[in-house]
Order: structure tokens, then C-alpha cells, then sequence
């Protein structure tokens, strides 16, 4: 890949920032297409988000940032303008600068990148029985896109009740047809479990539930970029495990066009298996 005065650049803004794949996976597929972009890590603590996208603001070579945690729901207040998905789940994980209206446009690609990395896998989820951990930024989406898929249940567990029952609020109007509720962190009796907390960032972290509830047949998934302890408890149960990079595959094409930027599916190799 050679980098000169007319690549446009693409940031990924998160705190911590070493587990991010984005990157390397946006580079190699835009080095394997010849786009002329190169995707670069942006570590910045929430004290410093504002800032950062202050300064940003003025980068004319910049195609757009993707947004990630801890930052997906903080960056909306920074917005001037959402995509209907952003707007209803409260948290954005990309961002474009329009420069005529002179504000930030939020999207979010989460869900939508989730449903496809499970698609492509050959899972589906219509008339199943999930259980989604997590009612932060990420969970959000991924819960509104899960919900279009039609399963029978969708149960929604955090470790603040509070938010998990906000997000059944917000969201149950739009999935009409599903049972979406929140429920406790319990793997019993679901066809599918998804982390879409920030458990299994660090090393030593544990589970987001009793892995003893999990049972063999069960599709358990992660948006975590990395092996989590939930994954390795699901694989000795007999569960069936799905790493959080089916997620990032599943949204980088979309993450390119949000940007103003052609990249075939084809091209994006997969380099985390």
C-alpha cells in the first residue's frame, strides 16, 4: 500500500484501543481492491472525544471515523445529524463530516454487520429464542437488527436493569411481532446468546453469565474482537461458538460506503478466521 498526498484516511476512535481489527482488515482489503485509503487507530479517552473530533472537523482528507467503545453513545450529543438506525438506538459507530451543513453525521453499522457475519456462517434467527447481554451502544444495535430477523423471543439482560429496560422501550415499537424484554443473565432455555457487553476486552475477564447455563446446541456469539472466556466455556459445553470478527466482517463493506468509498466484498480477506 503506498500512501501519498490523495489517499483518504479513515480513523478508529476507542479507548482502549490495542483489541481493535478494523484496520488491519479495511487496509488489506483496500490494498487487494487498489483503493487509495489506509484505516489508522485513534486512541483518545472520553475527556478527549470532543476535541479530537473538533480538530478532525477541519481534516479535509478524511473520509469518516468509526466509533467504538466506550464512545458510541457519548458521540451522538456530538452529532448534528443521525441515520434512523443511530437515532433509535441512542449510539452511532460511524461518522461522516458534512462540511456544507457544517455538523458530524452519526450511522450505525453494528447490527447490521452482526446479522450478516451470522448469515454468512449460516445461522439464522427467525423464530429462535435470543438472549442479548448487554444494553450499551453496540447491544442496542445489534437488538434492532436481530429483532427484523422475527425471532420468537428476544430477551434483554444488563447489569443496570434500568438501561436494559429503556432499551425494550425504545425498541419494542419497532419490532412489531417479537417479544422483546429484558430477563436476567441466564443461558437456559435460549437457541442463541450474544456478549454485546465490553466483557472479554482484557485479559482475565470473565463471562457475562454462569457458563453452566449454557447448553450444547446453543449458538453463542460474540461482537468482542478477541477469544473470550464465554467463547472458550462454550466450546467445552458443546455450545456453538461465533468470534466477534464474523461482526467486522460482516460491516466493513458498509463501513467503506458510509465513507464515499467503493469496496467489493470480495476483497475483504479473512484474516482472523
Amino acid at each position: 500500500m503506498q500512501i501519498d498526498g490523495t489517499t483518504r484516511l479513515v480513523g478508529i476512535v476507542a479507548d482502549p484501543i490495542a483489541h481493535v481489527r478494523t484496520p488491519q482488515l479495511f487496509n488489506a482489503a483496500a490494498a487487494q481492491q487498489g483503493l487509495n485509503a489506509v484505516c489508522v487507530p485513534l486512541h483518545a479517552a472520553p475527556a478527549h472525544l470532543a476535541p479530537l473530533l473538533a480538530g478532525l472537523a477541519g481534516c479535509q482528507n478524511l473520509a469518516g471515523l468509526v466509533v467504538t467503545i466506550p464512545h458510541k453513545e457519548a458521540v451522538v450529543a456530538l452529532c448534528g445529524a443521525l441515520t434512523p438506525a443511530a437515532r433509535l438506538v441512542g449510539a452511532a459507530n460511524v461518522l461522516r463530516w458534512d462540511a456544507e451543513q457544517g455538523h458530524w453525521e452519526g450511522g450505525n453499522l453494528d447490527g447490521d454487520g452482526f446479522v450478516a457475519g451470522l448469515k454468512e456462517r449460516g445461522h439464522t434467527l427467525a423464530g429462535k429464542r435470543v438472549l442479548l447481554l448487554g444494553a450499551g451502544g453496540a447491544g442496542k444495535a445489534i437488538a434492532y437488527a436481530v429483532g427484523r430477523e422475527q425471532p420468537a423471543t428476544l430477551v434483554l439482560s444488563n447489569r443496570s436493569m434500568a438501561r436494559a429496560e429503556e432499551a425494550v422501550r425504545r425498541l419494542a415499537p419497532a419490532l412489531p411481532g417479537v417479544d422483546v424484554r429484558t430477563g436476567v443473565a441466564d443461558g437456559t432455555g435460549f437457541d442463541v446468546v450474544i456478549n454485546a457487553t465490553a466483557l472479554g476486552l482484557h485479559d482475565g475477564d470473565p463471562a457475562p453469565l454462569p457458563t453452566d447455563t449454557l447448553q450444547p446446541g446453543t449458538l453463542v456469539c460474540e461482537a468482542v474482537m478477541r477469544d473470550t472466556a464465554l467463547l472458550a466455556a462454550a466450546r467445552t459445553r458443546g455450545a456453538t461458538a461465533h468470534p466477534g470478527h464474523g461482526m467486522l466482517y460482516g460491516q466493513i463493506v458498509e463501513i467503506a460506503r458510509s465513507f464515499g468509498l467503493t469496496m467489493a466484498p470480495g476483497n475483504v480477506p479473512r484474516l482472523f478466521g
